[in-house]
């Protein structure tokens, strides 16, 4: 195979050469290639570039396909001759090893330089590199562990340049395996992937949560629950993705014995992206099952075989009642006798259905419980909106206070703005979708108008379920679905709802867009929001809500309605899910008029 020049900037500067992007070289994955890419005769000019792979520290992409997929691993060195010539060594000697996998056909392996690369940024390089190829549709495994995020250091602020030029070229040689930045970016293995570079909050809480699991592991105790709180877009996910892994990870390099842990959450959507990075990641392949909906996870483990931990993503989704297919009282309780250490991921206000309401006492019971061991903590930076104080202080009025502030000027990162019609709506959100950076904007509204996932398509009086505004109309969430083909079902199979294409024709619910996030979010306020007497009132007589407006019965068997409440949480939901910008559309004349005049 000829040598692949992915990056070709060359210009002379008299007889010194000047280097300003990326030098990227793609090779066979052998030692002949290795050896004739090294030693082989060059041009002056083109000698001080192979200097940069030479002298300078470099990062490599070992790649393979099997299965009709690639398989991957990222690295970086000092010297990539002789680091690649260990990993040819290693494949030799161990034929479990992926290192075995350079001899296939179709291997290579790209090796990437800087004139400004140094020990930090490669390995940051690296990290990053690891992050965007767990996301990519076609790579089915990455074979690299945990990666090593660096802190501070020179020239940090070259970093995101550096690394978009490194993405551009290597797309232009295989878009297959590095598809553009803006559609790794925005997909939900992206965002919830473990190989995020925490914040100081996150690593904080991420260090308490592994020293309590040690300690209670070394120690033999059971029962112990590591509670953390935080509202819509401050990190949570995150952590409970990166702890987890990490714990993986450490078991590993230390050659211990298996940490037994699971990951939990009672979302279908979220399930499906978790199993998806744990089996890109290898943890599927060596420890079988390790992402569960909480109902499956408690029947098929015992109290007299306990796990060491369970991470509970989207607590607040647990059931704190019984239903059909979970026949228990409470699944924090139940999954807490499975489990010698519980890390609990939880938002009281995304609580939407009176099968998820918490009793204060016995919320306050278990939040107890955390503390009393120096074990619970809060986030509390805004990690999702790229919004100032101002805009998230009118978010919080108008979902918590239920008034209707002023609104205050766009910022540079983030809009809000009020709409006249359901269609002027869907027409901006329609652009906002067409473009590459903000292909991720949709259309979602508050549970007010029929749906029924159950009904047979024979006994509905309309094609679809739609959300219907005068003469306007626009189906549901999943019923486009039914009109693809299927080969184009199993295309979207494991995306988003948002992620899938054919949904910028539908209108999305909390049940689709809970924990994803949207560039924006166009959100229309149904006939259960209104606004009067100067106040917003969240009407459970105009939901189709069943599940949040129908009783709730209590522990002391008394009954009592919460509609108003978990109405108020669904629409802070979708006031939260945008990153770059909230348009709103509301039915109520009243509210429309208002959020007009908070506009001017």
């Amino acid at each position: 195979m000829q040598e692949h020049h992915c990056a070709q900037n060359r210009y002379a500067r008299g007889k010194k050469m000047r280097v300003s992007q990326p030098v990227i070289r793609k090779i066979q994955d052998n030692l002949k290639a290795l050896k004739d890419f090294k030693e082989r005769e060059l041009p002056n000019e083109e000698e001080q570039i192979q200097e940069v792979i030479a002298l300078f520290p470099t990062v490599y992409v070992h790649n393979w396909k099997k299965t009709g997929a690639y398989e991957v691993y990222i690295g970086e060195s000092n010297d990539v001759f002789a680091r690649t010539r260990q990993h040819f060594s290693a494949g030799i000697n161990d034929e479990n090893s992926w290192k075995n996998e350079l001899r296939h056909k179709s291997a290579s392996v790209y090796i990437i330089g800087h004139e400004h690369f140094n020990k930090s940024m490669t390995l940051d390089i690296e990290n990053r590199l690891m992050h965007y190829m767990v996301s990519v549709p076609k790579v089915r495994r990455i074979h690299n562990h945990r990666g090593n995020p660096q802190k501070s250091y020179y020239p940090v602020s070259e970093l995101d340049d550096i690394f978009s030029a490194i993405w551009r070229e290597l797309g232009r040689d295989n878009s297959d395996l590095f598809p553009p930045e803006s559609f790794i970016r925005d997909s939900a293995i992206f965002k919830a992937s473990p190989l995020h570079k925490l914040t100081y909050d996150q690593m904080k809480a991420k260090d308490l949560i592994i020293e309590r699991v040690r300690n209670a592991l070394q120690n033999a105790q059971t029962g112990q629950i590591v509670f953390i709180e935080g509202e819509a877009g401050t990190g949570k996910t995150v952590l409970n993705s990166s702890t987890f892994y990490e714990l993986f990870c450490q078991t590993e390099e230390r050659g211990g014995q298996d940490v037994r842990c699971s990951l939990i959450v009672n979302h279908k959507e979220q399930v499906t992206v978790y199993e998806q990075i744990a089996s890109k990641l290898g943890l599927t392949e060596k420890y079988g099952d390790v992402v569960y909906r909480p109902t499956r996870f408690i029947n098929t483990h015992s109290p007299e075989n306990p796990i060491d931990v369970a991470f509970i993503d989207e607590a607040h989704l647990l059931l704190t009642q019984g239903k059909q297919s979970y026949k228990g009282r409470n699944q924090l309780q139940d999954i807490m006798e499975r489990a010698r250490v519980t890390v609990v991921m939880f938002d009281e206000n995304q609580i939407l259905t009176t099968e998820q309401f918490w009793e204060m006492k016995l919320l306050e019971k278990y939040k107890k419980l955390a503390k009393d061991t120096h074990n619970y903590l809060t986030l509390k930076n805004q990690l999702r909106m790229q919004a100032d104080e101002k805009v998230l202080a009118w978010i919080d009025s108008f979902t918590k206070e239920r008034m209707v502030q002023k609104i205050p000027k766009s910022s540079v990162n983030y809009e809000i703005r009020i709409f006249d019609s359901p269609d002027e709506l869907d027409c901006e959100i329609r652009k906002k979708a067409g473009a590459d950076e903000t292909s991720l904007s949709r259309l979602i509204a508050t549970y007010d108008w029929d749906y029924n996932a159950s009904a047979r398509r024979e006994d509905r009086l309309k094609k679809y379920w739609e959300v219907m505004i005068g003469d306007w109309h626009k189906p549901w969430n999943r019923e486009l679905e039914q009109e693809l083909s299927n080969k184009e079902k199993r295309t979207i199979k494991k995306l988003s709802w948002a992620e899938q294409p054919q949904t910028i024709g539908e209108v999305g619910s909390t049940f689709t867009i809970q924990g994803f996030d949207l560039n924006y979010a166009g959100v229309i306020l149904g006939p259960s929001v209104k606004y009067r007497d100067g106040r917003i009132v969240f009407d459970p007589k105009e939901s189709c809500n069943a599940k949040a407006v129908r009783n709730r019965t209590l522990s002391d068997g008394s009954k009592k309605k919460y509609g108003e409440i978990l109405l108020q949480h669904e629409v802070r939901v979708l006031m939260t899910r945008g990153v770059n910008g909230l348009y709103i559309y509301a039915c109520d004349r009243e509210l429309r008029d208002a959020l007009h005049q908070a506009q001017r």
